[in-house]
């Protein structure tokens, strides 16, 4: 190929997109033909920088083409090539298997061919883009491409290719929890929920469990029970975590006729790993980071052997770098960057007609000398939740006027009339991607105070699992529920009258109760009767 300043001429691959007087643009890449060539020449143009391909030259979108079809393997699916490159796509729910060194290999070859992955064993989905090539010139010789294609296939002739997708195979695992003495078991229901949660994530379930006290001859008679009812893998997250090799739990897989592969990792969280094995079947002592849905090195055994991909213990030592994650807040020796909180917002439901209220607008009834939605407001503003999004729709003027000097933003719903569900995709829609979590709040409920809220963020880490934050009080929900981006979405689907409450039985497994020392987030105020009450309730001595 040969590039430069050409005087116009059939055949020459534009590099530079041209826009004619008549409006016409030719795109960078074009070909030009006859007519081509002849508009131009009626536009006064007569030089572009362009290139010209020489006879065993391949284009760039039919060399990205072919070179894709080479290195994508099995669970992969190449995509039409255009402006010189070719995107690959998981065709199935897996992990990621690269040839490093291949691809390394590949990559050096020559700058005029690029292969870009995402990192090895990697979680993907089907659709998931696994890997792109692109062409960097318009052409590269036959020659270029024929040398790639023989490295891509001589590389890995054992896999047969660089990039392959290795599905999640479904599986019965089994889990044992231990107890020591004065252990609550909702510590044990938490942790049992948080595995249920990530099997269900690389196809596979907790077909059966076991909770038995944190010693030896309990723990492996656990063990042999699920080996013998075909689970595999076995989770055993103990009471306790695993502090050397002769500890409770190594001995009892040992007891129980299994070895001991490898205990310790370096990734962090997860370094108190241990992998065992009895007979077929693999052993995990799970490390107590995996109470939380945090990813940690526990994922990464895990979700290999879920794949069918065997683990060993070199494996396992090789996975220090990348090896560290994140920070984790129980660390005894934290490191010394903290971790920054969440950025939460705050969605006001203040749209509604109050048709209970007798043509009274509750939001802007009195109480203690001030509207409803005012209480909610302030006590909002006493707290980092930011923004503040107000939805209006029934008397928006006078709400807004309420509120006008106060720093939150509003948004007007003009089908309030059609339920509690379009305010709330109303709010949401106000909020950028940099939020980690909204409030949903409602602007009759002048109880809730800014301490409800602070607890309510105090509890809130999507990462850990806890991604819907509610109060209780007396065994009683109440509002407001503080909900992780990535449910807005579904949020977002909801119709009618309804807010999203009946979200809470779809993510259960994510809810996070925080009791409070009040009733103040259970009462609102729908009618005059309970606005009456309130009121004589405060002015009580």
């Amino acid at each position: 190929m040969r590039f430069g300043r050409w005087e116009v001429s059939e055949g020459l691959l534009l590099a530079h997109t041209l826009r004619l007087s008549d409006g016409a643009v030719f795109k960078k890449g074009r070909c030009l033909d006859r007519e081509d060539v002849e508009r131009l020449h009626r536009d006064g143009i007569a030089w572009v920088w362009a290139a010209q391909l020489d006879p065993h030259d391949l284009d760039e979108d039919r060399a990205a083409a072919q070179l894709a079809r080479v290195v994508a393997g099995p669970g992969t699916r190449p995509a039409a090539a255009s402006t010189g490159r070719c995107n690959l796509h998981a065709e199935a729910s897996g992990l990621l298997v690269l040839a490093v060194d291949a691809v390394q290999s590949l990559n050096h070859l020559s700058p005029d061919l690029t292969l870009a992955t995402l990192p090895p064993f990697s979680v993907v989905r089907v659709g998931t883009m696994v890997a792109t090539i692109k062409v960097i010139p318009f052409a590269v010789p036959q020659s270029l491409l024929d040398s790639a294609q023989s490295l891509a296939r001589s590389s890995v002739p054992e896999a047969g290719s660089l990039i392959r997708v290795v599905p999640f195979v479904p599986r019965r695992l089994g889990l044992i929890l231990t107890r020591t003495a004065g252990l609550p078991e909702s510590i044990l229901d938490r942790a049992a929920a948080a595995q249920r949660v990530r099997a269900d994530r690389i196809g596979s379930v907790i077909s059966d469990e076991r909770r038995c006290a944190h010693d030896q001859e309990s723990v492996a008679a656990a063990v042999g029970e699920l080996a013998a009812c075909g689970c595999s893998p076995i989770l055993v997250l103990g009471a306790s975590a695993i502090v050397d090799r002769r500890d409770v739990i190594p001995s009892a897989i040992e007891q129980a006729g299994g070895e001991v592969v490898h205990l310790g990792m370096p990734v962090d969280p997860g370094n108190l790993l241990l992998l065992g094995r009895l007979g077929e079947v693999s052993v995990l002592g799970v490390p107590g980071c995996a109470r939380s849905l945090r990813r940690s090195g526990f994922d990464f055994v895990l979700e290999r052997l879920c794949a069918g991909i065997s683990v060993s213990a070199g494996d396992i030592m090789d996975l220090g770098v990348g090896g560290l994650l994140h920070e984790v807040p129980w660390r005894p020796a934290p490191r010394a960057q903290p971790v920054l909180p969440p950025q939460v917002a705050a969605v006001v439901l203040a749209a509604g007609r109050s048709q209970r209220m007798q043509d009274r607008n509750k939001l802007l009834e009195l109480l203690e000398g001030k509207p409803l939605v005012c209480h909610v407001v302030d006590e909002l503003l006493q707290t980092a939740v930011r923004p503040i999004v107000v939805v209006t729709g029934h008397q928006a003027e006078q709400v807004r006027a309420a509120l006008a000097d106060r720093p939150v933003v509003f948004v007007h719903n003009p089908d309030f009339a059609a339920g509690l569900s379009s305010s709330l995709r109303m709010g949401l829609g106000q909020l950028d991607s940099s939020i980690d979590g909204a409030l949903i709040c409602l602007g009759d409920m002048p109880r809730v105070r800014a301490k409800h809220i602070e607890a309510l963020i105090g509890a809130f880490e999507p990462e850990d699992g806890r991604e819907v934050v509610l109060p209780t009080f007396g065994g009683r929900r109440g509002n407001p529920v503080l909900w992780a981006a990535r449910f807005f979405p579904a949020m977002r689907e909801l119709s009618g009258d309804v807010g999203a409450k009946e979200l809470l039985n779809r993510y259960a497994e994510s809810i996070c109760p925080v009791p409070m020392a009040d009733d103040g987030i259970t009462l609102d105020v729908d009618t005059p009767a309970a606005l009456r009450a309130l009121t004589q309730r405060l002015a009580e001595p």
